[in-house]
């Protein structure tokens, strides 16, 4: 296996940020035994909530289908272990401002026994397209990289271009983030695998595996099984470890020296970004017919006694992980779920291990970056936005709510990877005011939508109101035409029937 290669295009800005990974990757990836109770959220990905297909009292086995899409874009939920229904109820899970959502609650008996499969095994080469698609459909795999879109339907959205490239992510840019680094080194041939299966889906030849410098083990092992694969259409690339190379469409600029449009995906491009979760799922389900229902997450920070990376079902309690990570220290203050720098700030460790779940960070600190200050016009936002966005001029335009100007200096664009609050030295929360703006322009949005939809209803109306009047109106002066030539009597009867008509009507 020849040396992964470093011909790469340009990123703007970004960040060098400290790694701390080491802490958690000083032992192998542990399993969490089968919890007392799994909590799954029926809402695990972009899109149409699942609809719940089992009742309260139910026994299921580990595998089975409990939940099932309800629209166009939507995944199933499958049931991590075996045990019984107990709710179907409104449950704490991991939001950015908090909050409860739809959950089906299994108490679980510690059995695990998992659904027996009949079908027996095919191979992926043998299937054309459209059907491994329908069959990544029942699978319940979404993007493990946090976006959590469904993997069917983005394969679906892409088949429908011009894709040349699949790009598979195992760049983990933010600190202490190492659950793909460990998946890499230890499942490097299920990566690959379904990087094949996801090449046959798309019927495309090119696959850059793309990985982080500061990963040797992964790298080394990746290579070591791409040495053994002997396929030629996969090569393995390194990129600097920068902050946020890892976004998708900083990685298909980064790799492919081609930019993504604004407002588009990398699809317009020719591109197909999976991460190297995502991949491995793939081959869980289409090889073993085993569905999304676990997945590897980072436990760490100076808040837990042993950081190391776990393998989880979905629907495990926080609390129940970071019990097998010795626990919480005396010093831990605040439970982060996703990174310092994306992720979301949680009150309590009740909230279930879920799809998009990649990390669980437990600090000693609550940051307090200091007061808010003026914008002094410093440029340091600009110089490190990664997206080239002028965040001091969308500043002033989110305070004056100016939608247009927000609109025209790429607001939508913005991908929220906070460079911009690290920087600023006036300690300006712009994340969060971007956000917050972005949020307010999708409502505008919405309204103006449902204003045009009401006018259109309205239109309407007032044209099935005008063809009636018509219609009526030709059919009384047919009507007196012919009581006309049928004389005096005919013309009285008519009037008789229209003046009981309108008695009637009123």
């Amino acid at each position: 296996m020849s040396a992964p290669t470093y011909d790469l295009g340009t990123l703007h800005g970004g960040l060098r940020l400290p790694g701390h990974k080491s802490e958690s990757t000083r032992q192998p990836i542990l399993d969490v035994p089968v919890p007392g109770q799994l909590v799954l959220p029926i809402t695990q990905h972009v899109g149409d909530p699942a609809q719940p297909v089992v009742g309260i009292g139910e026994r299921v086995l580990k595998g089975q289908l409990i939940a099932e899409p309800d629209g166009t874009l939507g995944a199933p939920v499958h049931a991590s272990s075996s045990g019984t229904v107990i709710a179907i109820e409104p449950w704490p899970v991991t939001r950015r401002n908090g909050g409860t959502a739809p959950c089906i609650v299994i108490e679980c008996d510690g059995k695990d026994e998992a659904v027996h499969n009949t079908e027996p095994p095919v191979d992926f080469r043998t299937m054309a397209p459209p059907d491994l698609l329908r069959k990544f459909l029942q699978g319940g795999i979404v993007g493990l990289g946090g976006a959590v879109f469904p993997t069917a339907q983005k394969l679906m959205q892409a088949r429908t271009c011009e894709i040349d490239h699949l790009l598979l992510n195992g760049v983990e840019c933010e600190s202490y983030i190492s659950c793909d680094d460990m998946l890499m080194r230890e499942r490097a041939g299920e990566v690959i695998s379904g990087a094949q299966i996801l090449m046959h889906a798309l019927q495309i030849d090119v696959c850059f595996l793309v990985v982080e410098s500061d990963k040797p083990e992964a790298i080394r092992r990746l290579g070591d099984v791409l040495g053994e694969v002997n396929d030629d259409r996969i090569a393995l690339k390194q990129v600097p470890t920068i902050y946020p190379s890892g976004g998708e469409d900083q990685l298909v600029q980064l790799v492919t020296n081609r930019e993504v449009p604004s407002g588009g995906l990398p699809s317009d491009v020719g591109c197909l970004v999976q991460n190297v979760g995502t991949a491995a799922a793939i081959h869980d389900w289409i090889i073993n017919n085993q569905p999304l229902i676990s997945r590897v997450t980072t436990v760490t920070g100076d808040g837990v006694v042993s950081p190391v990376n776990v393998r989880a079902r979905i629907g495990t309690p926080i609390a129940d992980i970071i019990e097998l990570a010795g626990g919480y220290t005396e010093r831990a203050q605040q439970l982060i779920i996703g990174g310092p720098m994306t992720g979301k700030s949680v009150t309590t460790d009740n909230v279930p291990l879920v799809k998009a779940t990649n990390c669980i960070l437990v600090s000693s600190e609550t940051p307090s970056p200091g007061p808010e200050l003026p914008c002094i016009r410093c440029g340091d936002c600009a110089s490190v936005c990664p997206v080239q966005l002028l965040p001091q001029q969308l500043f002033w335009y989110a305070c004056a709510d100016d939608e247009k100007k927000m609109r025209e200096f790429g607001l939508m664009d913005c991908i929220e990877c906070g460079c911009c609050d690290l920087v600023c030295p006036s300690h300006i929360p712009l994340t969060a005011d971007f956000r917050v703006a972005k949020g307010r322009i999708r409502e505008l949005a919405d309204e103006k939508a449902r204003a045009a939809r009401a006018r259109l209803r309205f239109e309407a109306r007032n044209d099935r109101l005008e063809r009636e009047k018509t219609d009526r109106e030709s059919e009384l002066a047919e009507q007196k035409a012919s009581a006309k030539k049928a004389g005096p009597s005919a013309i009285a009867e008519i009037l008789k029937r229209q003046q009981e008509k309108k008695e009637v009507d009123d």
